[in-house]
């Protein structure tokens, strides 16, 4: 049980807040004036938790010939041999399908939506095998949630949606290259792609842009909203912890470098709070 645990990433809960997050940004946005039904609440928490731990599951399970030789993945349950392929990928599917049954209680587009989601989810662990920039497929895939939620809402998806879906994309980019620093001289040796060995000499100038442009379209994205003052104060305060982020992860080392990424959930419950706010 204790192997089935760390399989499913539940002793690091931080990076299923980092993809719900934006969920209950868009939950909150596309149901304003009013707050989101608590069957949507449900649905899509549980459907963010369901998803990000069988997603993990099929990760481990296509870097499994990789995770031993890195040191920051090399006791995972899959690579150790503690728990089989088939046993992890039976696990893996059952959880997708409780995920999909969630679904089942939403309007037809966004059950068709989940289709989308679904792929971005098994094939965003491949990219790092040819594409070198494979936290765009991580970006695309962690806040699909925001797309659903106005399907689940609204029906349609408006431009806003599109907006803030870009800007949780480019922070994701951004956030998981801090990730990606710690593992960037294992990534090299094994010949895989990853936007923080792309980047390389441009690293802090684009991680930097990045941050720019998610609080540009969080802007963008309040205006078109019609957001009062106190959610731009919680954009500007993102800015001081994205400075206090750069402190930490300018020192690409594991653990400044894990801390930089983990300190984004900061990030997320700010911007929450002040649309909760609004």
């Amino acid at each position: 049980m204790k192997a089935y645990f760390y399989l499913t990433r539940l002793h690091r809960p931080l990076p299923i807040l980092l993809i719900l997050w934006p969920t209950l940004w868009a939950l909150l946005s596309a149901s304003h004036p009013q707050l989101p039904q608590a069957k949507l609440l449900f649905i899509f928490t549980f459907g963010v938790l369901l998803t990000r731990t069988a997603g993990c599951i099929f990760n481990d399970i296509a870097d499994r010939k990789f995770d031993f030789q890195v040191k920051r993945t090399n006791t995972r349950p899959i690579t150790t041999g503690k728990i089989s392929v088939k046993s992890a990928a039976i696990t893996g599917g059952f959880l997708f399908l409780i995920a999909f049954i969630l679904v089942l209680f939403l309007n037809i587009f966004t059950i068709l939506l989940s289709f989308v989601a679904l792929l971005l989810a098994l094939t965003y662990p491949l990219f790092k095998r040819f594409f070198s920039m494979p936290q765009l497929a991580l970006g695309l895939a962690f806040n699909f949630g925001v797309i659903m939620a106005y399907a689940a809402v609204q029906n349609t998806i408006p431009l806003n949606a599109w907006i803030l879906y870009v800007a949780c994309v480019c922070w994701t980019i951004a956030y998981d290259t801090m990730y990606a620093l710690a593992d960037m001289p294992y990534d090299k040796k094994l010949g895989l792609k990853s936007s923080a060995i792309t980047f390389g000499k441009h690293l802090t100038l684009i991680i930097s842009l990045l941050q720019t442009s998610m609080l540009v379209l969080l802007i963008l994205f309040g205006l078109l909203n019609h957001y009062n003052g106190i959610f731009y104060t919680g954009v500007l305060l993102c800015t001081v912890l994205f400075y206090l982020q750069y402190r930490k992860w300018r020192e690409k080392d594991i653990k400044h470098c894990i801390e930089a990424f983990s300190a984004n959930h900061w990030v997320g419950l700010v911007i929450f709070i002040v649309i909760l706010l609004q």
